[in-house]
């Protein structure tokens, strides 16, 4: 995912208003422990969390994802940016 044109300001997040779709780079916190065999076996130290905001406020984001709403802590954030509306899916019709 392209993060071109991101917001890289400290608390750039912080005037965005909930109704928009973002995405949001974030350190990870759920990273594996390394294994004792294969030290050098990469893990991302980043994701990305992408969809509707919901809420903002100085201890960080909630986006609503396809997955369900993600709490994202303001020192886990990296990157963030607006991003356009969803494409809207278009319904084939059915052969009669």
């Amino acid at each position: 995912m392209s993060i071109t044109g991101a917001s890289v300001s400290p608390g750039g997040w912080r005037s965005w208003s909930p109704g928009v779709r973002v995405v949001v780079r974030r350190v990870r916190d759920d990273l594996p422990e390394a294994h004792p065999e294969h030290p050098a076996l990469h893990v991302p130290q980043h994701s990305d969390v992408l969809g509707e905001l919901l809420e903002v406020d100085d201890d960080g984001v909630l986006v609503r994802t396809r997955r369900g709403d993600v709490r994202v802590p303001a020192q886990d954030i990296v990157l963030t940016k607006l991003v356009p509306p969803a494409p809207t899916r278009r319904h084939r019709p059915t052969g009669d």
